[in-house]
């Protein structure tokens, strides 16, 4: 209860709700895409090392140019070409912070991450809703009409789209840049779950061209609780992101931990293989239920049950019910009656996939 002379929140955020995903005490948590595995001991070993040289009395290096320099040898692009952050989402707060805001409108086509709207909105951004066709792929002629209608300073797209697995066509990425490029306009590829596909975006960085690519250290990299995001871009753009983030961003820790991660490359490749794999055993056992799922290409299923009151809230309870938790995707758009599946380990997929069938039966 407010005060009667209490400031009031900006009107804007005053009708969000913010962005959470439940934490519940079981066996198997199936909800938020982490990898299932912690990182390789080597590395935790050589960080280990690492954290008695920092000075810890001293500020962290502001522009993370060690950090920016090894991302940027990984990408194959150049150093000043790279920006890295707390998680892909300031990356994305960034974003809009120098290209949305007041006058501006940033395109995203429903379902997908929910997050590029709601930064968006925070960043006092028009957001405009496109729609995806019945089997969530998306129309090339009606995004193009999208962008031609609105004009658009930033839009979205998700490859591998979270939350419904699915993957862009390059044909239709390379035909939306040119006409985002058009505009003037900026296109953002959220590729946080880009290991996972062997097309990336990456590819068509060059200084003329308005794309930024968002990827992130908490899938394969195994280092969700590090926080550590970065997105590859014309230095043009990565020169209006340095501007509007805040002095010293970027902890000494995080900057260390992510250069070092990129020593182990070979192991998240093998822990990719190991997560495609699993996917597919998922998958094929989901086929033999009473539940429809769409094709993915990360590490997570989207799927809905046939048996239930339509909201998926039955379904999600007795996996809970039987320690297992996954993401109820019914409130997001287009999604109700959706529920959304981390691959996990082989034992947590076994779990899973007994909850599930004896919650369904």
């Amino acid at each position: 209860m407010s005060s009667p002379d209490q400031l009031l929140v900006r009107e804007s955020v005053a009708l969000m709700d913010g962005y959470h995903s439940p934490q519940l005490d079981v066996a198997v948590r199936l909800n938020t895409n982490e990898s299932p595995v912690p990182p390789p001991e080597g590395w935790a070993e050589a960080l280990q090392a690492a954290l008695v040289e920092i000075d810890w009395h001293r500020y962290p290096d502001r522009a993370a140019h060690e950090l920016r320099a090894a991302l940027a040898k990984h990408e194959r692009v150049a150093p000043e070409q790279v920006f890295a952050a707390n998680g892909s989402n300031e990356v994305l707060q960034c974003l809009m912070l120098a290209f949305g805001g007041p006058g501006r409108s940033a395109l995203a086509f429903e379902p997908t991450y929910a997050l590029h709207s709601h930064i968006s909105r925070l960043a006092a951004t028009e957001v405009v809703t496109g729609e995806r066709r019945d089997d969530f792929s998306l129309d090339a002629d009606y995004v193009s009409a999208m962008v031609a209608e609105h004009r658009p300073a930033v839009t979205f797209l998700c490859s591998p789209n979270n939350p419904t697995g699915m993957v862009e066509p390059p044909q239709l990425v390379e035909r939306l840049l040119a006409e985002v490029a058009a505009l003037p306009g900026l296109l953002l590829m959220d590729e946080a779950y880009g290991q996972f596909d062997p097309h990336t975006a990456v590819d068509l960085i060059d200084e003329s061209r308005p794309l930024a690519v968002a990827r992130t250290y908490s899938k394969t990299w195994s280092m969700a609780a590090a926080r550590l995001g970065y997105v590859v871009a014309p230095s043009w753009v990565v020169a209006e992101l340095d501007k509007v983030t805040l002095p010293y961003h970027l902890d000494s820790f995080k900057q260390i931990a992510g250069r070092l991660a990129l020593d182990y490359e070979d192991e998240m490749n093998d822990r990719v293989a190991v997560l495609v794999a699993e996917r597919e055993r998922i998958a094929s056992t989901l086929d033999q239920l009473p539940v429809h799922h769409w094709p993915s290409g990360a590490n997570f299923i989207l799927l809905r049950p046939d048996s239930d009151d339509g909201s998926g809230s039955g379904v999600w309870q007795g996996l809970v019910d039987r320690s297992v938790l996954v993401r109820n995707c019914s409130s997001w758009p287009r999604l109700a009656g959706c529920l959304r599946v981390t691959v996990g380990s082989p034992a947590e997929n076994d779990a899973f996939l007994s909850a599930l069938s004896e919650v369904l039966t």
